[in-house]
Formats: C-alpha cells, sequence, structure tokens
C-alpha cells in the first residue's frame, strides 16, 4: 500500500511540473485553466506577441499566419481578447518583406515604434515602422534597418525585442540571428533613431548551453527587461529543432555575464494539450502583485497564445 501511495505521489508530481513547468518554483507559473487565448478556429495560427498596458487595458501586437500580416488584438484582463485587426500588411513592393511576423513594440512620447521580421521564403530581416495611434504604421524605411551579414547570423535575423532607455538616450534591441526555420542565437543592437543602427561587436550575447538538455540546441526569440540593478531576459531554449521550452536568466548590463535560473525552464508542454509540441516566444508583463506571461503553444502544425500567471511581486531571481 506504502509503495503504491508513493508511486502514485511521483506520477501527481510529474503531471504538475508537466503542466506548469520543469524546475525549481516551476509550479507557480501557473498555466490559465481555459488557455489557448488566441488564435485557433477561424483566425488559425497567431504566435509571437509584444504586449503593452495602457490605461488599464492590454494590447497585444501579433503575428497572424494566415494573412501574413501583423494585427492587434485587445483585453481588459489578459484573457479575453478581440479579433486580431490588422495594423501592418506585407509590401509587395520591396524584395524582403512578401511575409511579416515577429512584432517588437514601444510607445514613447504617445508615439508607438514599431520593428518586425519581414520575411522572404530563404531569409529574414528586420523592418521598422511608426504609428501615432497604434493602429495605422507608417514604414520608415524601404530597406530593412537590420540584415544577417556576420556568420553567426546566417540567413536570418528577426524577432526584435526593444527597449527605449531614457537615461541613455538609447534604443536597444535583442534580436534572434541564424537558420530561417529556427534562429540560433541571440544579438544586440543600439540606435539614437531607431533607424540606423549598430550591432554590438561581441555578438552573440546569448548563445545555447550545451550542458543544460533543454537547451542545448538554441536560444532564441526573447524579451528583455530592465530592472533597478539588472536585466532580466525571458527566452526559447530548444531540446532539438522541434521541442521548446521557456527559461529565464538575467545580466548585469543586458549584454554579458548571464547567469541562468536553476529552476529553468519555467514553463513546458502539457502532454496531450493545446501546447503539447513546444511553448515559444514568451512575453511578460508585471504587475502590482503577479507576473503575466503570454506564449506560442504548438501541438503539432497549431500555434496559439497562452497565459500563465506567477501569483506573486518577486521572482526571487
Amino acid at each position: 500500500m506504502t509503495n503504491k501511495c508513493s508511486f502514485m505521489m511521483v506520477i501527481a508530481l510529474s503531471a504538475l511540473t508537466a503542466a506548469c513547468g520543469g524546475g525549481k518554483e516551476a509550479a507557480r507559473w501557473v498555466k490559465y485553466e481555459n488557455n489557448p487565448v488566441l488564435g485557433g478556429g477561424d483566425l488559425g495560427t497567431v504566435f509571437d506577441v509584444s504586449v503593452l498596458k495602457e490605461d488599464g487595458v492590454y494590447k497585444m501586437y501579433n503575428s497572424w499566419r494566415p494573412k501574413s500580416s501583423l494585427a492587434l488584438s485587445t483585453s481588459e484582463d489578459g484573457k479575453l481578447w478581440t479579433q486580431p485587426q490588422i495594423v501592418l500588411a506585407p509590401n509587395s513592393e520591396t524584395y524582403w518583406e512578401k511575409n511579416i511576423n515577429r512584432p517588437g513594440i514601444v510607445k514613447k512620447d504617445g508615439v508607438y515604434y514599431l520593428w518586425y521580421t519581414g520575411q522572404t521564403s530563404d531569409s529574414s530581416r528586420i523592418g521598422y515602422a511608426v504609428s501615432t495611434d497604434g493602429i495605422r504604421f507608417i514604414r520608415q524605411s524601404a530597406e530593412p534597418v537590420l540584415q544577417p551579414e556576420l556568420p553567426w547570423e546566417k540567413t536570418s535575423v528577426m524577432c526584435p525585442h526593444v527597449d527605449w532607455d531614457e537615461r541613455e538616450g538609447l534604443f536597444k534591441m535583442w534580436y534572434s540571428g541564424g537558420e530561417q526555420y529556427e534562429p540560433n542565437a541571440i544579438g544586440y543592437a543600439t540606435s539614437r533613431d531607431g533607424l540606423r543602427w549598430t550591432k554590438y561587436a561581441g555578438n552573440p550575447v546569448f548563445a545555447a548551453d550545451p550542458s543544460n538538455l533543454w537547451e542545448q540546441h538554441k536560444v532564441t526569440a526573447c524579451q528583455v527587461i530592465r530592472r533597478e540593478n539588472d536585466y532580466l531576459m525571458f527566452y526559447i531554449g530548444f531540446r532539438d529543432e522541434d521541442y521548446a521550452q521557456i527559461g529565464i536568466a538575467r545580466s548585469p548590463d543586458g549584454i554579458g555575464s548571464w547567469t541562468r535560473y536553476e529552476g529553468n525552464p519555467i514553463i513546458a508542454p502539457t502532454p496531450g494539450a493545446w501546447d503539447a509540441s513546444a511553448c515559444y516566444k514568451p512575453f511578460a508583463v508585471r504587475e502590482k502583485d503577479r507576473w503575466l506571461l503570454w506564449y506560442n503553444g504548438r501541438n503539432g502544425g497549431l500555434e496559439q497564445i497562452g497565459l500563465a500567471v506567477f501569483d506573486r511581486k518577486e521572482l526571487d531571481f
């Protein structure tokens, strides 16, 4: 009887770990019971989000794959979202953005600054657009503002995450570079105007750790949050080309000396669920007493957006 109870307890704990993440304190990242919150059905694949919160309303800029476009959905609680509204469509007049996706959004002085990925069948580059209302965006250049040039970037740069540093007067971008299907590592670049970028000479600034099975293959598609004394990164770790999970790391300057959280991964696929195949592209918002994190979940060929909640103000990391 004792052995049977012990066995059942192990099974229960394993199921909880799979549902909420893979390591220390992982159970505190709890997946919303009614996931996914956006995508599927008539919408198809909706993925790779960037979120702003304004006047109590969440604004989710996302990639709407069937439309090859960037779209906007809004929500008052982070769970119930409006239907996507296209804010930037592909550009048939340029050679590099037949399909656009993977947005990064910043609002500064009443203006919305948007960086996005433009793709062809064999390459990815990063473009730039601006809006005064967050809905109608105007491209600022016919050419990409960032493109693959260095050996580690291979054919593609994508997944821009941008922060405005008021103290330094700089836009800071963390981007993914490498192969087209899934990029390999994370680079860093800076700009005074959002249009002309200088890549960090020591790129990539964050790469896979072969000693960690869960992220031994690739790391990519990060969000970086500037805190009082350091920078916090949420990122995707790939065990192999198809199986992905979400982890966190921190750095004193957002460039080097990254320390990974010993409880990684914090979010992992749930067997048999809508995110059974992979968990991708995190985006977290810190509230007064908790964290909300949206991420891509994939089951087979369909990606949708889900929500996970960390029900404390501090991450202890």
